[in-house]
């Protein structure tokens, strides 16, 4: 036997969320090329040790005695959407849910959106997942198992964003983790500019991000440039305003050089006028930033209204008549409530 597995507790290690040398580390193996074989099978998407041939079978067998399985979680439900939307639930080693969703668009690219933790801290009142609650951070493998499940059902997936339920900069490591995974060039080599983590604004983490990295686009729930507004429909705003947020993303471009994706999300009786859109003119300077807008997605039992298509050009066309790039967001999967802030619809009664 190559490995004393069972010398070994690993209760809570879980192969998914590691690397090859984590893996042999963990294994205690003897010739290190076994390592780096699993490793390949992982990042294959390989479900389970029996799949992977190459192994003598003694190994695949104390492996999974020693580990029960591969992977720590199971979808729980799949639903798909006509425009080609896919949102999964994920039910998690301590029967826990989280959602993810895979989005493509009309040239077939698609892209995973991932959660990082279980319900969001946030509270943002115009999304799904705020009303939730949070119960806790997922692990570096909670979240690869979410692109690895997403990836047996629809194939090769181009792009990830950190921009399903909850705030990634307050799991910042675990993050880092999986980006480090999805990122390696010995298994799934995707580039860093392939992926995006969300932030509503949590200053301490853009800080860490631009000091630490790694290097990978940035966007920023903004929703509105309106202190008094923002403070009512993002309590994160309490905490750090938007001076403090504005001097954390300088910082951030300064160090990276990178252009910021200011994500708004149009509310169409709140923050969908010119006014609104000449105090975000206002505040974006001297940011390099593009503006990604978001037609509110419905949440039933919340008290908005979406913007009519006349609010959205009107709003649209002002950014644009001033320089800045405006991109509309298109409504993909909200035929299975898993547009921007709808998530958690089918966890509402396992909460």
């Amino acid at each position: 036997m190559e490995a004393s597995l069972s010398e070994i507790p690993l209760s809570q290690i879980f192969l998914s969320g590691l690397n090859a040398v984590e893996i042999d580390q963990a294994c205690g193996l003897h010739e290190t090329y076994r390592a780096k074989q699993i490793y390949s099978w992982i990042v294959k998407g390989i479900p389970d040790f029996d799949a992977m041939t190459n192994l003598p079978n003694p190994l695949r067998d104390q492996l999974r005695v020693h580990f029960g399985s591969l992977r720590s979680s199971s979808v729980s439900s799949a639903l798909e959407d006509e425009d080609g939307s896919l949102k999964l639930q994920i039910r998690l080693r301590d029967g826990a849910a989280v959602e993810c969703v895979l989005l493509e668009d009309i040239e077939g690219r698609k892209t995973a959106c991932l959660s990082s933790q279980v319900g969001c801290p946030m509270g943002c009142q115009f999304c799904r997942t705020g009303s939730l609650g949070f119960l806790r951070d997922l692990g570096p493998d909670e979240i690869m198992e979410q692109f690895y499940f997403l990836k047996e059902k629809r194939g090769f997936i181009s792009n990830v964003v950190f921009m399903g339920m909850g705030e990634p900069l307050l799991n910042l490591e675990a993050v880092r983790k999986a980006i480090a995974l999805l990122s390696d060039p010995e298994g799934l080599g995707m580039s860093l500019r392939k992926i995006t983590i969300s932030t509503s604004g949590i200053v301490p983490g853009i800080h860490d991000l631009a000091e630490h990295g790694p290097t990978v686009r940035l966007a920023v729930s903004l929703t509105t440039a309106d202190e008094a507004l923002r403070n009512e429909l993002m309590p994160v705003n309490k905490r750090w305003n938007l001076a403090e947020l504005k001097i954390a993303l300088m910082e951030y471009q300064a160090k990276t050089r990178e252009r910021i994706t200011l994500e708004l999300v149009l509310l169409g009786d709140r923050n969908a006028d010119k006014e609104s859109a000449e105090k975000l003119l206002t505040w974006i300077a001297p940011l390099k930033a593009q503006v990604n807008i978001i037609p509110w997605n419905s949440v039933p039992g919340l008290p908005f209204t979406e913007p009519s298509k006349g609010q959205l050009k009107a709003f649209s066309d002002h950014l644009a008549s001033r320089g800045v790039v405006c991109v509309q967001r298109m409504h993909r999967g909200r035929g299975v409530m898993g547009a921007c802030g709808q998530l958690g619809d089918t966890l509402r009664a396992d909460h």
